[in-house]
């Protein structure tokens, strides 16, 4: 019997799932590496903490006494 016709389309289709698989593999990497497609959360927690910053700066400014004038011993609250 002639078995070369078997053994031929066994490589072949080894062939071809090395080739899948090879582009499963490039596709999963392509598709971890987006670093700058953020998600919803991602840009929730970005803006919430610049929008903290900038709270943050506004009570430093309201609150804080310069030090240039200050002739009074500082309190232990920036609330006066």
């Amino acid at each position: 019997m002639n078995n070369w016709h078997s053994e031929y389309l066994a490589e072949d289709h080894r062939q071809d799932i090395l080739k899948q698989s090879e582009k499963n593999r490039f596709a999963k990497t392509a598709t971890q590496s987006r670093t700058n497609q953020s998600g919803l959360f991602a840009r929730t927690m970005y803006n919430f903490a610049n929008w903290m910053i900038a709270t943050g700066k506004q009570i430093r400014n309201r609150y804080e006494v310069p030090a240039v004038t200050c002739h009074t011993p500082p309190s232990n609250s920036f609330a006066r």
